[in-house]
């Protein structure tokens, strides 16, 4: 029973890891697609990449979805980028930013997902007013000193650090992405991520109890192929 168990679990580490591979890259694709395929005159595309080589992201996976991205290979489904909107259990907002080849299916999982667990997707706009559009850059630096001066030398609006993860966050208008990503990697940054992002104008007030099942239902979502990325207005 243990060895059937343990073989039981190597083979779902494989599946998230096979999965994983497959979310990023779609990222790589849609980068390649929309910045040409040069990740270094394409900043979305250069940290994707970086990002697939962290977790060991074989490198013709890489080089493949390059390829699709830029046109040089085709086999049929294009990746596009779609977003979904709704409420999660306790009026908590949840935009779901995804990549699909097949829009129909995505839209069908999403809407059942939500529905599975508490939630109702709603239509485009539905609590997207609840959050901003930002510029969101994560990173690292050996010895950041103040980072209220560090944002604002890096031209950020707002600064946070994320303790779980160990990294800094520096928010901005979403024009001014690359200047802030620049600006912060020129001042000694290792730059992780450099992304436009949804950040929730205020949290919804819900237990200890209600936010479990608010995580089931993000988690839920996290878990589906197509989606990408999840933010919901609670921490």
């Amino acid at each position: 029973m243990g060895k059937g168990w343990k073989a039981a679990g190597k083979l779902e580490a494989a599946q998230k890891k096979g999965a994983l591979f497959t979310k990023l890259a779609r990222e790589i694709t849609v980068s390649a697609k929309l910045g040409g395929p040069d990740p270094e005159a394409n900043s979305r595309l250069k940290m994707a990449v970086n990002a697939a080589l962290k977790v060991s992201c074989p490198k013709d996976t890489i080089e493949r979805a390059i390829k699709k991205g830029s046109g040089q290979l085709t086999d049929g489904n294009e990746i596009e980028e779609v977003t979904y909107e709704g409420y999660g259990p306790h009026g908590v907002g949840v935009i779901v930013e995804c990549q699909t080849d097949n829009r129909n299916r995505t839209v069908a999982e999403i809407r059942n997902i939500f529905k599975s667990n508490g939630g109702n997707m709603g239509e485009t706009g539905a609590v997207a007013w609840m959050f901003d559009r930002v510029s969101l850059i994560q990173g690292k630096h050996a010895s950041p000193g103040d980072l209220e001066e560090e944002a604002i030398e890096a031209g950020a609006n707002e600064v946070e650090r994320d303790e779980e993860e160990g990294v800094v966050l520096f928010y901005g208008a979403p024009e001014d992405l690359d200047s802030i990503r620049t600006a912060l990697i020129e001042r000694g940054w290792d730059v992780s991520a450099a992304e436009l992002s949804y950040k929730a104008k205020d949290q919804t007030q819900v237990s200890e109890e209600q936010k479990q099942e608010v995580f089931d239902l993000l988690s839920a979502l996290e878990d589906n192929d197509d989606s990408h990325r999840i933010h919901a207005t609670i921490d």
